[in-house]
C-alpha cells in the first residue's frame, strides 16, 4: 500500500471518528441523558449551547491522536480481525485513558458520582465503537471474522 492510499484511508478515518464523535456527544450529552449533567454541582461544567472553536479542534485533535495511535500499534494487536482488533484497541484506550482519567476526577474534582460512573460507561461503549471504526478503515488487511459453529 502506499503512502497516499495510507494517508486517505488515515484521514477519512480521522474524519468518521471525528463525526462520530460530534453525533454521540449531541445524542448522549445533550438529549439523552442531558438530565446527568444536571446534578449537582453543575458550576464544574461549560455552558454548551454553542460549543466554541476550542471544543472543535480539540475533538478533531482527540481524533487525531485515536487513529495515530492505532497506526503506530495496531500491529501488536494479534487478533484474528479486524472487529476484534478494533475492539481490543479500544479496550486499551479505555483502561489507559479514560479510567485513570475517572479515577482523577472522582479524587480530585467535586462531581457527583453518577457523572463519573456515566463517563466511564459511555466512554468504554463510545472507545469500542471508535475502536472497530478505526481498524476497519485504516486496519491491515486480516483474515474476516468468522462465526464458529
Amino acid at each position: 500500500m502506499n503512502n497516499s492510499c495510507c494517508c486517505k484511508k488515515g484521514g477519512v478515518a480521522v474524519l468518521a471518528v471525528y463525526l462520530f464523535k460530534l453525533i454521540s456527544a449531541i445524542v448522549l450529552n445533550a438529549w439523552l441523558f442531558k438530565w446527568v449533567f444536571q446534578l449537582q454541582p453543575v458550576n464544574v461544567w461549560r455552558v454548551m449551547a454553542a460549543p466554541g472553536k476550542r471544543y472543535y479542534v480539540g475533538t478533531l485533535l482527540v481524533s487525531f491522536f485515536f487513529v495515530l495511535v492505532y497506526k503506530i500499534f495496531g500491529k501488536a494487536l494479534t487478533c484474528a480481525c479486524k472487529v476484534k482488533k478494533g475492539l481490543a484497541y479500544g479496550l486499551a484506550v479505555w483502561a489507559v485513558g479514560i479510567v485513570p482519567a475517572m479515577i482523577a476526577t472522582l479524587a480530585f474534582m467535586t462531581v457527583n458520582i453518577t457523572v463519573i460512573v456515566y463517563l466511564t460507561i459511555t466512554g468504554l461503549v463510545l472507545t469500542l465503537i471508535e475502536g472497530v471504526i478505526v481498524a476497519l478503515l485504516v486496519g491491515d488487511e486480516v483474515e474476516a471474522c468468522s462465526i464458529k459453529k
